[in-house]
């Protein structure tokens, strides 16, 4: 409620309270009810509630909540202490990289990244470099194209699709991963880290074997791990193909394995 001052009685609530995106200052105070200069504060906590609606005024009972009063060095009451919100400029690129990434993906526009957050020497070089001074920066060919809000009013006029490279159809994508190698495994992680449970059974059915295989983790490619689902009318992972020809999932390998002839289908021989 604006101009009043909000209580926190857990660890919970402080949090909370601390978090409020709406507000630039937090200002706590540290109080006891046996302490009769507390209850001074509390009413100039009160008015000033009113006068500033723009600042969280927050009371804490030091001794009910002692979590929060150890954590800051609460030792006498009444105790002030102020919370200033920070821009966090990653989060807020980090919001509008996703933005630019999904509307490329969508146009299936054939690109590559940079993590700015890697090099602070690129990122603060290519501000100047560029003479623009957020991210992210589009460039296709080596010259600047612009950031999101250029991209969006690009691909609301249509023009997005004649400026920037297409990549390979999803289709002959898929063909491509699927003829790799004579033995392929799409799966959710790798044969070093499984990262499902489906994942990891099968690739100790397959290095069990002796047979050469390679892996497609899905999960670092949204694109394939749709399209494969449609393409190979399979809906699950993991999927295993043999010479471009899908074999099945978990439960068929397992079939394969217990009648003996999951080898000779690996080797090509069935």
């Amino acid at each position: 409620m604006a101009g009043a001052v909000a209580a926190a009685g857990s660890v919970e609530q402080f949090q909370k309270l601390l978090q409020r995106p709406d507000r630039s200052l937090v200002v706590v105070h540290f109080w006891a009810p046996w302490a009769p200069q507390c209850a001074q504060m509390n009413e100039v906590m009160a008015a000033l509630a009113r006068e500033h609606s723009q600042v969280t005024f927050v009371q804490l009972e030091a001794e009910a909540v002692p979590e929060v009063s150890e954590k800051y060095g609460i030792s006498s009451v009444p105790t002030f202490l102020f919370f200033k919100a920070v821009y966090d400029p990653r989060r807020s690129i980090l919001g509008f990289s996703r933005q630019m990434v999904e509307i490329l993906q969508k146009h299936g526009v054939a690109f590559s990244s940079f993590d700015i957050f890697s090099d602070e020497e690129v990122r603060q070089g290519l501000k100047a470099f560029s003479n623009w001074p957020t991210y992210p920066q589009l460039y296709v060919a080596g010259e600047l194209i612009g950031g999101l809000d250029i991209v969006k009013e690009l691909e609301a006029s249509g023009e997005l699709d004649t400026i920037c490279p297409k990549g390979q159809k999803l289709e002959d994508r898929l063909k491509s991963l699927i003829n790799k190698a004579p033995v392929m495994l799409f799966m959710k992680g790798n044969k070093e880290m499984a990262k499902c449970g489906f994942s990891k059974q099968i690739i100790e059915i397959m290095n069990n074997t002796g047979v050469d295989y390679e892996t497609f983790d899905i999960l670092e490619d949204e694109e394939v791990r749709q399209g494969l689902k449609s393409f190979s009318n399979w809906p699950t992972y993991p999927q295993l193909y043999v010479r471009g020809e899908l074999v099945g999932g978990l439960d068929i390998v397992k079939e394969l394995k217990e009648t003996g002839e999951l080898l000779p289908v690996l080797k090509g021989e069935n």
